[in-house]
């Protein structure tokens, strides 16, 4: 009934730029906080960027200053614009709804932690 579908991924040289795109779908009443994770395997999933309904951010220290991370709070939308990529940001990427607040029929739901799917990020020459 909801989903986060995310887009934008891709194979891309050191010092390149890509952008991802999350747009949540289904009859969305509010979400608190939209994010990026990533993860590699063998390691935990672990923050890349987060942004409030209101833009307040949040960066993880090895993106601060390269990532940025934008919301579209009417579309339900959230974007990581990345630049600078270096290889040891390769990863899966993933869109992360917190307090996501849904409604079907006369019912509201929430949804405390909502993940899509993943998209692949390469850096490499």
């Amino acid at each position: 009934q909801v989903q986060l579908v995310e887009s934008g991924g891709g194979l891309v040289q050191p010092g390149g730029s890509l952008r991802l795109s999350c747009a949540a779908s289904g009859r969305i009443v509010s979400i608190t906080i939209m994010g990026w994770y990533r993860q590699v395997p063998g390691k935990q999933r672990e923050l890349v960027a987060s942004i409030t309904g209101s833009s307040t951010t949040n960066y993880a220290d090895s993106v601060k200053g390269r990532f940025t991370i934008s919301r579209d709070n009417a579309k339900n939308t959230v974007s990581l614009q990345m630049n600078s990529l270096k290889p040891e940001d390769t990863a899966v990427y993933y869109c992360n709804a917190e307090g996501l607040v849904y409604y079907t029929a006369n019912y509201y739901h929430q949804i405390a932690d909502f993940w899509g799917q993943g998209t692949q990020v390469t850096v490499s020459s």
